[in-house]
């Protein structure tokens, strides 16, 4: 690893004459790549520490979706930046608190055809990154998503529910894994609660320790933000 980490900084020089590092935010100039500028950090909009709930189902969030956060989400969902994945996850295991054992970190699943048309599953990203970040056990494919499903977007709680029922199933080959065990169910952002809500349903037939919901972003439903 000592020798990976020195090639690395060894070749920096060059990444960063060949692509001059920016804020992934707003895209102003900064000397490092990794990381926000100062005005980008200011404008998140960071809860208190700790969990927020979602029902009994506490929610770890590094911010709140608003204008900075949003431009995040999409450069590094649909813009293809997966390297935002390392950033993303080291705020997200800032917010995560301290465990006596690893928990089994497992990202919401998408379906094949999302899957195959976007490139990779962003929240399988984030843990595999949390897990290298010393946050817990990867488990990627805890989750199957068996059916493809509409934008829930503009749709109520209990359309979003229907559009999800039967969805998302447990992948029976990992079942053992989950039991007993402290589950963190990772996403990039929080919406309504209906994905996690579908996820966590399937979890729980193992029978796990605790449940937990992690992500980079929640949205407020008082703000009734759109566009996402």
């Amino acid at each position: 690893m000592a020798v990976v980490a020195q090639l690395a900084q060894g070749i920096r020089p060059v990444v960063d004459m060949i692509y001059p590092p920016r804020c992934p935010a707003c895209g102003v100039a900064l000397a490092d790549q990794h990381g926000l500028c100062g005005e980008c950090w200011a404008s998140l909009d960071i809860p208190a520490a700790g969990a927020q709930e979602a029902g009994s189902t506490p929610i770890y969030a590094v911010t709140l979706y608003n204008d900075t956060s949003r431009k995040l989400v999409l450069a590094y969902k649909h813009g293809g930046r997966i390297a935002l994945s390392r950033l993303l996850a080291s705020m997200i295991a800032a917010r995560l608190p301290a465990t006596d054992s690893p928990p089994l970190l497992v990202p919401v699943p998408l379906h094949r055809w999302r899957l195959w048309h976007r490139g990779f599953n962003q929240a399988a990203l984030l843990a595999n990154e949390l897990a290298s970040l010393g946050k817990g056990d990867p488990c990627v494919d805890g989750l199957i998503r068996r059916k493809r499903t509409p934008s829930l977007g503009g749709l109520g709680r209990e359309a979003r529910d229907r559009a999800l029922a039967g969805a998302i199933v447990l992948n029976a080959a990992r079942a053992d894994l989950m039991a007993g065990r402290d589950v963190i169910l990772i996403d990039d952002v929080f919406t309504s609660g209906a994905t996690s809500r579908a996820c966590i349903a399937a979890i729980v037939q193992t029978r796990p320790a605790s449940i937990a919901v992690a992500c980079f972003a929640r949205v407020d439903t008082d703000k009734r933000l759109t566009n996402r």
